[in-house]
This record gives C-alpha cells, sequence and structure tokens, in this order.
C-alpha cells in the first residue's frame, strides 16, 4: 500500500522530535510505499537536510511553516464573499464558549446542551469554516493575502465582540487581531499547499500524521477530498504542548487565548475525522479523550525504542558503582535538578559516601545554559569541594558531565555509571530516559509525572513530584538494599523488552495499516510480489462509511 506520511518539525529532516521513531517505521515497513509530506517549523531545521531515505520512500514535499508564502494571488470580489462566510464561521468557531449548544431539527438550540450526536454549534462553524477555506484554497489560492487582509481583522473584531464568547478574548484590541491572523495564516498555511492532487495526497491508500495540529491538517483535507482514511499517532500531545508553551510565549493574554481556542478546536475536529488514534501512553489518550475523541476509535502504541545498543549493561549484573546515584537527560527547568540536588543533600546526611552523577545531553537550547549554570551554582554551595587530608585536592560529590565526554562516551555508559537512576521531573510526557534505564536493568526512582507509572508499572519506586525528602528516602532505601535493586532492575528490563521495541511498534503498525486499509476501498492494485498487499476484505463491494464502494473505484466514485 502507499503510506502518505505527514510530520511537522521533524522526519525526514536530521532534526526534531518524530525523527526517530518515524524513521524507523518507514524502514521496518518496507513492503509498503512511503510519501513524505514534512511542515519545517525553522530555517535552523530546513538547513540541516534530510537523513538519509531508503529506496521505498518514493517522493518528499516539504514547506515550511515559519517564512511567508504568498502566492502572489488576490481574489475577486464573488471570492471575497465567499471567503468571508467561511472566515466567519471559523472566527465564530474559535470565540464562541466550548460548551455552545446546537441547533435542533427546528433550527433552534436544543434546551439543556447539544443532542446525542450532534456536534455543538461553535464546532460545527469551525469545521464548515476550515473547509470552505481549505476548498478556496484549492480552487483559486490566495488565502495568504486574505488571512491578512482588513476583511478578516474586521471579521476577527466582530466574532471577538458577539455575545457568548470565551472568557479573555472580549479584551482583545487591535494589535491583538493583527498578532492573532499573523498566526493563524501561519497555522492554516497547509490548506494552500499543492498537495491536495490525485498524483499527491490523493493516490494515497492511507494519510499517517505522525502528531496532531498543523501535521494532521492535510490528512483531515484529504478525507475531505478523496475519502483517504486518517490516522493520527501522538507520543507527545500537540496540545498539551501547546498549554505548556504557552506562558512563555511573549504574546498578550487575549492572543494566547485566541492561540488557545484554536488548537483546541482543531485538536477536537482531528480527533473526530481520524479512523483511528493511536497516542503512545495513557496520559496522552486522556488528553485525547478530553478533547472529545471516541473511545472506540484510540488504541495505545508504545514508542519503539532501540534495546541492542543497552544489552551490554543490561546483562551485566555487576556493572555501576553501588554508591552512585545517576540522573541522565536534557537539562531544562521541567526537569527540577533543583529538587534533585536538595534530595542528594539529604542522602548524604545519611550515607556521606554516595556521589550523584549529572550526565547530560549537549545543551543547544539558549534558555538552559542559564539553568545549568544555577544548578553548578547551587551544588556548590550545598557541597563544597571535599579533600580526604590537609594536603590533598578536594573534590565535589557532583558531577556535572556530558554524554560523548570521556567519562561517559555512550548513553549506555551513561546508565552505567551507577546503581540507581533518578528522574526528579515535574512535567513529563513519555520519559524516555526511564526506559533506557529499564533496558539496562537499573533500579530506578522517579516522580508521579506523566506517563512514569505506566511505564515503570511495579519496577521501580515512585514518588510524589516536588518532595526532595520523598525522593531521598527512597534514593536511600535502594541503595542500602543491593538484593531489592537487582530485582527491581531485572524487572525492568524484562518490561521493557517486552513492551518498547523497535519490533512490537513496528509490528503494530503493520497490523493497524492493514486493517484500516480492509475498511477502505481499493485505490490500485498491489505492487507485483507483495501477497496480500490489500486484506480481502477491501475487494468485496459494499457499503462502507457510508458510501458506495467497488474494488475497482473510490468511494462515492459514481462511474466506478
Amino acid at each position: 500500500m502507499r503510506i502518505g506520511l505527514l510530520t511537522e518539525g521533524g522526519y525526514p529532516y536530521a532534526t526534531g522530535e518524530s525523527r526517530l521513531w518515524c524513521d524507523r517505521l518507514v524502514r521496518g515497513l518496507a513492503p509498503h510505499e512511503f510519501d513524505l509530506y514534512a511542515l519545517s517549523r525553522t530555517a535552523r531545521e530546513e538547513a540541516g537536510g534530510h537523513v538519509v531515505l531508503p529506496p521505498h520512500v518514493r517522493r518528499v514535499r516539504t514547506a515550511p511553516l515559519w517564512a511567508p508564502e504568498d502566492d502572489g494571488r488576490t481574489h475577486g470580489r464573488r471570492d471575497r464573499r465567499r471567503f468571508a462566510g467561511h472566515f466567519r464561521s471559523l472566527a465564530h468557531g474559535i470565540c464562541a464558549e466550548p460548551d455552545a449548544p446546537g441547533p435542533d431539527a427546528t433550527g433552534f438550540a436544543a434546551p439543556g446542551g447539544v443532542l446525542p450526536g450532534a456536534l455543538p454549534q461553535a464546532a460545527e462553524d469551525f469545521a464548515e469554516g476550515l473547509y470552505g477555506l481549505a476548498e478556496l484554497a484549492r480552487e483559486r489560492g490566495g488565502l495568504h493575502a486574505a488571512l491578512r487582509s482588513e476583511l478578516a481583522v474586521r471579521t476577527l473584531e466582530s466574532a471577538c465582540r458577539a455575545p457568548g464568547v470565551r472568557r479573555g478574548v472580549s479584551a482583545a484590541t487591535v494589535p491583538d487581531y493583527l498578532a492573532f491572523v499573523d498566526q493563524l495564516e501561519r497555522a492554516l498555511r497547509p490548506l494552500s499547499l499543492d498537495w491536495y492532487g490525485d498524483d499527491a495526497l490523493g493516490a494515497a491508500d492511507l494519510c499517517h500524521a505522525a502528531s496532531g495540529g498543523s501535521a494532521a491538517l492535510p490528512g483531515l483535507l484529504a478525507k475531505r477530498f478523496f475519502g483517504t482514511p486518517l490516522l493520527v499517532t501522538e507520543y507527545g500531545v500537540q496540545l498539551r504542548a501547546h498549554y505548556l508553551s504557552a506562558g512563555d510565549a511573549p504574546l498578550p493574554a487575549p492572543v494566547r487565548a485566541l492561540l488557545a481556542a484554536f488548537q483546541g478546536r482543531l485538536a477536537a475536529e482531528v480527533y473526530r475525522q481520524a479512523a483511528l488514534l493511536t497516542p503512545g501512553n495513557t496520559h496522552a489518550r486522556r488528553w485525547q479523550e478530553r478533547c472529545g475523541a471516541d473511545r472506540a476509535r484510540i488504541r495505545t502504541v508504545y514508542p519503539g525504542m532501540e534495546s541492542a545498543r543497552f544489552t551490554e549493561v543490561g546483562e551485566d549484573e555487576e556493572s555501576g558503582d553501588p554508591a552512585t546515584l545517576v540522573w541522565v537527560g536534557r537539562v531544562e527547568p521541567a526537569k527540577d535538578l533543583i529538587a534533585l540536588l536538595h534530595a542528594f543533600a539529604e542522602v548524604r546526611k545519611a550515607q556521606p559516601e554516595v556521589r550523584l552523577r549529572i550526565i547530560a545531553a549537549p545543551v543547544r537550547e539558549p534558555g538552559a545554559e542559564t539553568y545549568l549554570a544555577h544548578c553548578r551554582s547551587l551544588a556548590a554551595q550545598l557541597f563544597p569541594d571535599e579533600a580526604a587530608g590537609a594536603h590533598d585536592v578536594g573534590e565535589n560529590p557532583v558531577t556535572f558531565e556530558e554524554i560523548g565526554g570521556p567519562e561517559a562516551p555512550t548513553l549506555a555508559d551513561a546508565y552505567a555509571a551507577g546503581a540507581v537512576v533518578v528522574l526528579s521531573s515535574v512535567v513529563e510526557g513519555f520519559p524516555i530516559s526511564l526506559v533506557e534505564a529499564m533496558f539496562c536493568a537499573r533500579a530506578t526512582v522517579s516522580t508521579d509525572v506523566g506517563a512514569v507509572v505506566e511505564v515503570i508499572g511495579g519496577t521501580g519506586l515512585v514518588v510524589p513530584p516536588r518532595n526532595p525528602r520523598a525522593l531521598a528516602d527512597s534514593c536511600l532505601a535502594l541503595l542500602r538494599d543491593p538484593e531489592r535493586r537487582y530485582r527491581l532492575g531485572a524487572a525492568a528490563r524484562a518490561r521493557a523488552l517486552e513492551l518498547f521495541t523497535v519490533e512490537q511498534n513496528i509490528a503494530a503498525f503493520r497490523g493497524i495499516y492493514l486493517e484500516l486499509l480492509s475498511r477502505s476501498p481499493v485505490r490500485r492494485r498491489a505492487a507485483d510480489g507483495i501477497p496480500f498487499g490489500h486484506p480481502a476484505e477491501s475487494h468485496v463491494p459494499g457499503i462502507l462509511a457510508g458510501r458506495p464502494v467497488s474494488a475497482a473505484g473510490r468511494a462515492g466514485d459514481p462511474d466506478a
């Protein structure tokens, strides 16, 4: 089958969150053909270039979300009226309260809320406006200029001042409208791309979005224009990421409220239209359900990680200093190294010989350097350099190291440095470093955030976040009990090998692809040499998704 893989800020670029798992997925499903449709976030990302792609990747189409993309077209009077109507619906859907009731059969709002099976009016308006703008962009172009026009600003102003709008939206002023339409045009840029032809997404048997948000927009339109089924995978929920980053954005409160409303509406529409959602953990699944996703169309698929590079450490029961705690990860405030250092101070009071090694990935983010310097300063204050004698050079029991340095040239060496691995985060999605420690058969102490409890199961100790005393007590419990450390480490490795390997991830998606294709019409013949390239069910004429289907044509094609 032919898969249209949709990404944003990741694969096939050399950097990005989705780069690794998408690359493993594509290489692991070599019998299928892949077309890549990638949205880039920054110029730096594009400058890094692409990874080397396997031969069954047929094409790569890319588009930036960061640079101006004006097709040079403007709308005539009729198209301006058409744009105004669709944008009015979109703006109303964004600004209105989430629980605004929808109309009943008579056209009036249903008393007490929304009728069973009906969309709220605001969500319906948002969908109508979104798809209307997409059809206008496909037929006429000119969406870039229209979204930044005075007409768009006035329409948005009218929607923000209408009765029943969201809290915070009514306080918006003209500068806020201008800032929001700038952000909105970038977010809706996928509507104006030339990806929606019979030789592009129209030729795909399945669209697989590697995240929600803007990456899934081309999949929504492929379903709208061609009936192509949409699969959405979220290992980190885009809506959650937007909420977490909104506080750091230098934008006025009304603009942040409008952006959050737009992202929430878009997420709900993606979840409603997707044939299947595959969150990477229960934490992400709860976010999707909270946004209205149907539980019957959600299936958890854990991320696949390479376990082979940790085999030597995981099978060596004697590796690791029994008096050393290890922390591995990216240095950022969400990891709460401050609490870890205070917890280690309590550990040192009980066992003065214990050491802490903080082994971090190379620092790239500008703010990370400042946070790392703050952590170093705190460590120097809490733990003055210690010397064995009057003529010896003192050493600090806390060391800050980089992966790739002389003491930890590889990730496996970092986890092999100590007997207990600590995770002290206050915010976490899927804890990759925790799974790596499990592959290395390490006993772990983690804070109860994100998907930590789901990942660790009963193979490690879990404490509340921002509680240095509980973190210290758990670390001491494992440092004082070698047999318990070995037992927990062995159980952790067995659990990781069962649930979090690349092989289980690829096997899950192989089955999901075939399952979704079995519910859809055959678009083309399978390539020679691929037995059962299409499931037998897809060749049986019948009614699928409420539309007539034949083995020769597309859904709803009157000539099929």
